[in-house]
């Protein structure tokens, strides 16, 4: 079959790998000059490696993506970097069960009750009863509410404000369920193993455009695709077409979806992201933390992450990378400003941390996405679009289907194969 996939983030390209090596003619459109999606990266002249837009790394439990990685034989590399919070306006060490019982700002009876329920979420593999609350309605009387206000709910307000009270204990328990102590990242960064992806691709006889928008489908007795490339708009048809957009973009280029196809999916609700990426000539943190959670809501960032203390700075010209990173609604005032306007603004509160950052300022860059989280209510599995769109051989596949597992380049791919299935069947 003659098969369009719209976007080369990991979805698209774990679709069109499948696809092709089963024999499919396979063309894949991408909007912007690199693959990679969600997980896009960009690369100084100074840097060996590639870096993230948006901070990511793998769990060691990703099969999927940890699969693939060994299928186009990149490398992949694994190593136990410290995550912390920050409470109470100092750092404290959550890496492991033994940090967790050492935490001061807790008795010693929550403690333990706070490590035996979060071991009982871990070794419970029924998330389906869980779907129907909410996490803020039943943790609080699980952890007890001092440790569910001192850590878990401000962390939860940080990241989905007003949406805290809407989050489903499903989306939580996946939180706690697949988290490790060991992180991998892919050599040379996500771009570069997004490019080698693409390579494998093309290797296995798929043909990939990028700097191709999609501008409209159309379901005739094939599906009818209309790309704009070189500024010029060329038409091309297609027995299937998967389609990998958020389902926000989805919606603009197939006007013509039913009405009520078209209100279920404009009901789903999401929060963009910022990172403002600082490059400085010294560490950030004192700690050699690596990721920083925020338990407290009166600053206006989610987390800082300092990527060179899980990878080598050698990569990174010797410099200290950091993400000051947030999840926002589009139309929230932190999300609308620009990069010096947004660090005046987290810089006090930075200094908190590290008086003299500012003194090792080579450089920031801040990037924004409009989409990056998915808002997970209660009974989400009743919400979640199906693959199978009404447009006929036209199909559907993005972040909004990840569930009950949170987004991620593990779920894209897994994500990818499915839908090639689907698609095929």
């Amino acid at each position: 079959m003659k098969i369009a996939i719209i976007g080369a983030g990991f979805t698209g390209l774990s679709a069109a790998y499948n696809l092709a090596r089963s024999g499919h003619e396979v063309t894949v459109f991408e909007k912007d000059n690199k693959p990679g999606g969600l997980a896009i990266g960009y690369q100084e002249k100074e840097w060996n490696w590639t870096l993230e837009k948006h901070y990511h790394h793998w769990f060691t439990n990703d099969k999927s993506v940890l699969k693939l990685a060994k299928d186009i034989n990149h490398k992949v590399l694994i190593t136990k970097p410290n995550t912390d919070w920050f409470v109470k306006g100092r750092i404290y060490r959550f890496a492991s069960p033994i940090a967790a019982l050492k935490f001061p700002l807790l008795s010693p009876f929550e403690r333990f009750r706070q490590l035996f329920i979060l071991g009982l979420l871990r070794i419970n593999p029924f998330w389906q009863p869980l779907e129907k609350l909410t996490a803020n309605s039943i943790m609080p009387k699980l952890l007890g509410k001092n440790a569910w206000r001192m850590l878990w709910e401000t962390v939860l307000e940080n990241k989905f404000g007003r949406y805290t009270n809407t989050i489903s204990l499903a989306w939580f328990w996946a939180r706690i369920k697949k988290r490790t102590i060991s992180l991998a990242y892919p050599e040379g960064g996500f771009l570069h193993f997004a490019e080698h992806l693409v390579k494998q691709v093309k290797q296995n006889g798929a043909v990939v455009f990028f700097n191709s928008e999609t501008i409209t489908l159309t379901t005739k007795d094939r599906v009818e695709v209309k790309i704009k490339r070189n500024g010029k708009i060329e038409t091309d048809y297609f027995d299937r077409v998967i389609v990998t957009l958020p389902s926000f973009l989805f919606l603009k280029i197939a006007p013509q979806l039913p009405k009520d196809y078209r209100e279920n999916l404009t009901k789903l609700e999401g929060l963009g992201a910022t990172n403002l990426v600082m490059r400085l000539t010294k560490p950030f943190f004192k700690t050699n933390t690596y990721w920083l959670s925020i338990a407290d809501t009166n600053w206006p960032l989610t987390a800082i992450v300092e990527h060179t203390n899980f990878m080598s700075k050698v990569h990174y010209n010797n410099e200290h990378i950091v993400y000051l990173g947030n999840y926002l609604s589009t139309d929230d005032k932190r999300f609308l400003m620009d990069e010096k306007t947004l660090l005046d603004l987290y810089d006090p509160f930075l200094k908190k941390i590290n008086p003299d950052y500012r003194k090792t300022l080579i450089k920031s860059t801040l990037f924004k996405t409009p989409f990056a989280q998915p808002i997970i209510p209660t009974n989400y599995s009743k919400l979640m679009p199906s693959f199978i769109t009404p447009l006929k051989n036209v199909f559907l596949a993005n972040i909004e289907q990840v569930y009950p597992w949170d987004r991620g380049t593990n779920y894209a791919v897994e994500l990818g194969e499915k839908i090639a299935k689907i698609a095929t069947e």
